[in-house]
């Protein structure tokens, strides 16, 4: 089952589809429901989240939003703890919009054979920095596996259909080189690999 995102040219009538009752809020990872096989991690409160994304271009810091997806970040956490990410490639790339990986299978098809759903505020914005999760048309609003994607536009135009992980807070600058790395067919024009991710607490 093929993950993607909506394309500019679609991204108005996203908007439309999007029903986010403004979910989010201090739910805990005990209040997520899983569906398929999943474990996620028990994130300590009051502490900031970061995943260190190192790749062959360089790394960059994701800092997750835990009170608008509480779950999907819990999910990112114990992913990453398992080294999930690790040689793993980022396999679309559309110059202007968005860079996306987290497919094990490199091809837009796979996952970590579960998701979790953290339903995007209304007022959800993705512009330059934002992680967001990537789903298929027919799956609900926030709904999330391992596939992420960080917006390169300075708005991308998407609607409040794809949970929020957190904001690029460091090394924005290789997220827009590697962003210019995609040709006409979304696919990278180079190797771009995800060497780890590492997590961290401030």
């Amino acid at each position: 089952m093929r993950r993607v995102l909506l394309l500019l040219l679609v991204a108005a009538l996203a908007g439309c589809g999007g029903d986010g009752d403004g979910g989010g809020g201090e739910a805990q990872q005990s209040d997520c429901e899983v569906q398929g096989d999943g474990q996620l991690a028990e994130l300590e409160e009051g502490k900031t989240y970061r995943l260190i994304v190192q790749t062959n271009k360089g790394p960059f810091t994701i800092e997750l939003d835990r009170e608008t997806a509480p779950c999907a970040s819990a999910s990112f956490v114990s992913l990453a703890q398992k080294s999930f990410f690790d040689g793993t490639k980022f396999h679309r790339i559309v110059p202007g919009f968005v860079i996306q990986g987290g497919d094990p299978t490199g091809k837009g098809t796979g996952g970590p054979g579960y998701s979790t759903v953290d339903v995007p505020p209304d007022d959800a914005k993705y512009t330059k920095g934002v992680v967001a999760l990537a789903k298929t048309l027919s799956e609900p609003p926030g709904t999330a596996g391992s596939q992420f994607f960080v917006v390169t536009a300075e708005d991308s135009g998407l609607g409040p259909d794809y949970a929020v992980l957190g904001k690029v807070v460091e090394g924005l600058d290789v997220v827009e080189k590697i962003g210019k790395l995609g040709g006409p067919d979304e696919r990278p024009t180079e190797n771009v690999e995800i060497e780890t991710v590492k997590v961290e607490t401030v």
